[in-house]
């Protein structure tokens, strides 16, 4: 595996356990170090990869020839890791919530296009097979003009013992953390976003963050959609994603997705559901692919700052109890020294 694109795992938490299973039996990327400030966590992830563990991301930096590193720690940390290693010309794939801000976005974005290094957000639900399949069948127009799109992650998770939920570490509560997959998925089905309106619902858990929200969402091409966002409720859904269009109807679901047609009663089956190791091990083969110059990233920078814009301003939400618009639609950041425009 000579010419194998060697990782380093930054922070070896809870997400980096499944890039454990992720890159096991990987072709054409290994994960040949791993830090993280717990000495045993680090020994613990890199025993199991056969690599070597540092208790710093700056040493493993300096010890290590990388040609990307894998960012798995708290949001608040990312820019100064992504930062430090896009100035070494070391691409990053970095987990989502990708910022807490997007000051703290454009920053890293600015040292991606200073370095003319790679740099994108991990944020899996683009590549779950049916979720692309999905946005097939809609193309096809066979289910009309899409008329309401629903999002659903909401289930019953304890999160006071967890950094998620520590807003000084996170950026906030399930907004930023569920909302991120929410926001990327929303913008590949239906484009831009426009504006945005967030409610928080009842705190059932002793958090200092939101612990249930629904957003709601006008995409820049008119279409409404809908996210409920929870840590503390189950809505017991078999989809996660529902489009209504003016034809029928699509539903992705976690075993089954599925989708019918008006003028017909029965549903059509073309997916088997989420493989989360699956998901997240095609996340990195398009990231190498997009490193070796072979393909082009599914989930783009722009992307990724524009997950943080919508985030951002459905915090200012939040706290207003209005709709707010997303800067018309679109964000600047630096470009090879000019100013440009992204669509969020």
């Amino acid at each position: 595996m000579s010419d194998a694109v060697k990782f380093g795992l930054v922070g070896a938490g809870g997400i980096a356990q499944a890039y454990l299973q992720v890159f096991s039996g990987l072709i054409g990327a290994q994960i040949t170090a791993v830090a993280d400030i717990r000495a045993d966590a680090a020994a613990s992830a890199a025993e199991a990869l056969g690599c070597q563990a540092f208790d710093s991301w700056q040493e493993m930096s300096e010890r290590m020839p990388l040609d990307a590193v894998l960012i798995c720690t708290p949001p608040v940390t990312h820019p100064e890791i992504a930062i430090h290693f896009l100035g070494k010309r070391v691409a990053v794939l970095c987990e989502k919530p990708f910022a807490v801000n997007l000051d703290c976005a454009l920053e890293m974005a600015a040292a991606s296009e200073a370095n003319q290094t790679l740099l994108t957000m991990a944020s899996k639900f683009r590549y779950v097979q049916d979720v692309i399949r999905a946005k097939s069948i809609l193309a096809s127009g066979i289910l009309g003009d899409i008329i309401l799109f629903e999002n659903v992650f909401a289930s019953r998770a304890k999160m006071s013992n967890r950094w998620n939920s520590d807003p000084a570490v996170s950026g906030g509560g399930v907004l930023i953390d569920n909302g991120t997959h929410s926001v990327d998925i929303i913008r590949y089905f239906l484009g831009p976003v426009a504006e945005v309106l967030a409610v928080e619902g009842k705190r059932v858990q002793t958090l200092t963050v939101e612990d249930t929200v629904q957003m709601f969402v006008r995409a820049g091409n008119g279409v409404r959609g809908t996210i409920d966002l929870s840590w503390s409720l189950d809505k017991e859904r078999d989809s996660y994603i529902e489009i209504y269009g003016s034809n029928g109807i699509v539903r992705v679901g976690w075993k089954e997705s599925k989708f019918r047609q008006a003028t017909s009663r029965d549903w059509v089956v073309f997916g088997s559901g989420y493989d989360k190791i699956a998901t997240m091990r095609a996340q990195v083969e398009n990231f190498c692919g997009a490193l070796r110059g072979r393909e082009q990233l599914l989930i783009s920078l722009e992307d990724a700052i524009a997950s943080v814009a919508v985030i951002d301003k459905a915090y200012r939400s939040l706290d207003s109890s209005r709709w707010v618009r997303v800067q018309d639609g679109e964000v600047v950041r630096p470009h090879a020294g000019v100013v440009e425009k992204v669509a969020v």
